[in-house]
């Protein structure tokens, strides 16, 4: 026997459209060398991405916990070309080189930046112009800002990037 309800139309269930499996990268494509590069270097100086960020900014910290553990974080762009791989190194050279080593701040900024480049060299990585002006704007930032915070005497490798 049919009821009222039988006869109101139902909506059709909808398909539920999956996910497209992530592709991987082609074997030796750049996505796969950039991937490569990500993968090693966290591993190697035992740094955790806490976040990845959209723009090509970066952060690098550690934290020291009471029963000795030391975490060591960064935040920084996915290596994905030239600028965003040097900024992810530049990051990852302040732990390689140690946080709070060099003093002055912008010193460790140089010798961060120094140590990204050559790694990017090492590993055959494309070291554009853009990336070196990014640099130097970021090495004269860093000095000027010292200057500003009262710094008396500026280390000979800087003096390039004064103003």
């Amino acid at each position: 026997m049919l009821t009222l309800w039988d006869l109101i139309p139902r909506p059709r269930p909808r398909r539920v459209a999956r996910p497209m499996p992530a592709r991987p990268p082609a074997p030796g494509s750049m996505r796969e060398r950039y991937d490569r590069l990500t993968r090693e270097c966290l591993a190697e100086h035992g740094v955790r991405v806490r976040k990845w960020r959209t723009s090509m900014t970066g952060c690098a910290w550690e934290v020291r916990y009471t029963d000795g553990r030391v975490s060591r974080l960064i935040e920084a762009p996915r290596p994905r070309g030239p600028m965003s791989a040097a900024v992810f190194l530049h990051e990852i050279g302040h732990h390689a080189i140690g946080l709070g080593v060099y003093r002055p701040r912008c010193l460790e900024e140089h010798h961060a930046w120094a140590w990204a480049l050559a790694e990017m060299d090492r590993r055959g990585l494309n070291v554009t112009d853009a990336v070196r002006r990014r640099m130097r704007e970021s090495l004269r930032y860093a000095v000027a800002k010292a200057r500003r915070r009262g710094l008396q005497r500026l280390p000979p490798e800087l003096a390039p990037y004064a103003e």
